[in-house]
């Protein structure tokens, strides 16, 4: 007997590794939810609203390559489609299926709950399409086709896709197709490629100080080995930029540390800039990779290498893949051996006379709890500010949603990579108004008995908006103030270990307890109004160049 549409759907998903499908109940999806329910190898994760299971599912994709969601028609599918835009933004293959109302009830215009009154169903499909990279409403017909179309073009773009699935065609059989056509892979032209490899090795060659700065979408792309392996043949030193942080690992002794223009980290900064060739690998200078544009690095000693073309200088190589690109690479590279400088932590955390928890302490005394295989999410602000320049051990990674930035991402995208990857450490570092925005969904930790360990950082309100705005003190910087630290009892987190604390010694201590506890830890950290970050605090100095125009 043949496959539905959607269990053909979900068999191919699992084939490239989605074992997990995020999202929240829906009548015109419930032939999507049933499906994976019954399915062998897929399991439901269900989420307390579609904004935070789009948000998981980035988390997941983030450590997995892919992740895939389920929402019903028009209520669903919009309330996640902030999540899907960040997911856009930042390069992570999700594939969003979309239950809709049946093929009848759409061609006959009918007038039905969760759509606009007025008989449109092209409506959402259309808006959607400006936040995916490809898009098709599955029909029995179509089905084989147009998965293996998303699936390619999802993974090659490394951007979401949408699928709609009218809830009859969702359960009739797939019809195969004889004359479905072979998806194309895209390949690179021989003569662009062979032009662009030449002038890269070139420019090594001819280099006195090179330096590489290997960006997300190499880690997006599934590259980041083969990057590391170019450094380990050139000997060449990296720095990554804020977005980018630990997409290699900052315990190989060729790192140097971040690369934040001006703003931050000077002796990087001069050492990048004085470089005459610098191999970036998906770099992209966005305002908060550039130190709020303060990054000053020529054109003429500028190679980047990008998903599908190749700039050297003011040349560009089109219709060149990152892949083959890196191919050529680890087999012709030179072995140059150019030595950069060493890379800085945080230092030791430094109390003050009053115990206060400052910046200065509780950033460099998390550094020192960071362990080999960690998973660290930090929220948008001043949390991944504050982590920004910390140094990790061995194969530990920071998530960070920097281009989209949207606050509330990071509990929900938390939760998501411990789903994904269940054996390895999650720790979360979010400010409170962040928090308050997706809180409800670390009651999905314990639902699934996972063991993350959460910091929430009590300023009173949000910060980074204060030391961005005019007005510091303005009323809308204000939240409502919640007992963060009983929170995860009331949400159905028993046996956590949960503290509140307001001194260096107390945050110490809790720390020790929640990396001896064999549960959960929620610590909520009180700190002072504007103990900020370095980072932060130099973002509030430099507002003219971060908003220049």
């Amino acid at each position: 007997m043949s496959k539905t549409v959607i269990e053909h759907v979900l068999s191919r998903l699992n084939e490239i590794g989605i074992c997990d499908i995020f999202g929240v109940a829906g009548d015109y999806a419930f032939p999507i939810e049933d499906a994976v329910c019954e399915s062998k190898n897929m399991r439901w994760i269900g989420n307390c609203n579609e904004l935070n299971a789009s948000y998981a599912a980035d988390g997941y994709a983030r450590t997995k390559g892919a992740a895939a969601l389920s929402t019903t028609f028009g209520v669903g599918e919009l309330s996640a489609l902030n999540g899907i835009a960040g997911s856009y933004a930042e390069n992570l293959a999700i594939f969003h299926l979309v239950g809709m109302p049946a093929s009848g009830v759409q061609k006959k215009h009918r007038l039905v709950h969760h759509s606009l009154g007025n008989g449109d169903f092209d409506v959402f499909y259309q808006m959607s399409q400006h936040l995916s990279c490809a898009h098709a409403i599955l029909t029995p017909e179509n089905c084989i086709a147009e998965t293996e179309r998303l699936i390619t073009t999802a993974l090659h773009e490394r951007r979401p896709v949408y699928l709609g699935f009218p809830s009859d065609y969702a359960v009739m059989p797939v019809i195969a197709d004889e004359n479905t056509e072979t998806i194309t892979i895209h390949k690179s032209n021989d003569e662009s490629l062979s032009a662009a490899v030449t002038a890269i090795i070139e420019k090594l060659n001819s280099s006195s100080q090179a330096c590489v700065i290997p960006g997300i979408l190499t880690a997006r792309l599934g590259l980041a080995d083969d990057v590391q392996t170019i450094i380990n043949k050139t000997g060449l030193p990296y720095a990554t930029m804020f977005m980018d942080k630990a997409i290699l690992s900052e315990s190989n002794p060729s790192y140097m540390g971040i690369y934040n223009g001006q703003l931050m980290n000077h002796a990087v900064a001069e050492f990048v800039e004085n470089c005459d060739c610098i191999l970036g690998i998906g770099a992209v200078l966005t305002d908060f990779n550039s130190g709020s544009f303060t990054a000053t690095v020529k054109v003429e000693n500028w190679i980047n290498i990008l998903a599908d073309h190749v700039k050297i200088g003011s040349a560009v190589y089109p219709q060149v893949y990152m892949k083959d690109v890196l191919s050529e690479l680890k087999r012709l590279a030179p072995s140059l051996n150019h030595r950069g400088i060493t890379a800085q932590g945080l230092g030791e955390p430094i109390q003050n006379q009053q115990g206060k928890i400052t910046a200065a302490y509780l950033y460099p005394r998390l550094e020192k709890m960071f362990k080999k295989d960690d998973i660290i999410i930090t929220e948008t602000g001043t949390a991944s500010m504050g982590l920004g320049f910390a140094l990790l051990p061995e194969n530990a990674q920071v998530y960070n949603q920097t281009l989209w930035g949207s606050i509330g991402w990071a509990t929900p995208a938390a939760f998501g990579a411990a789903i994904a990857a269940p054996q390895r450490r999650v720790i979360l570092v979010t400010g409170e108004g962040s928090h308050q925005l997706t809180v409800q969904e670390i009651s999905q930790f314990a639902r699934f008995g996972l063991k993350p360990i959460i910091f929430v950082l009590n300023n009173d309100g949000y910060l980074i908006e204060r030391l961005l705005c005019k007005n510091p003190e303005a009323y809308y910087n204000d939240i409502a103030q919640w007992n963060y630290a009983q929170l995860s009892a009331a949400l159905g987190c028993t046996n956590w270990y949960c503290q509140r604390v307001t001194d260096c010694n107390e945050l110490d201590a809790a720390i020790k307890a929640a990396e001896l506890s064999d549960n959960a830890a929620y610590i909520e950290i009180v700190m002072d109004r504007y103990a900020a970050s370095e980072l932060a605090q130099k973002l509030g100095d430099s507002i003219a160049s971060l908003y220049s125009f």
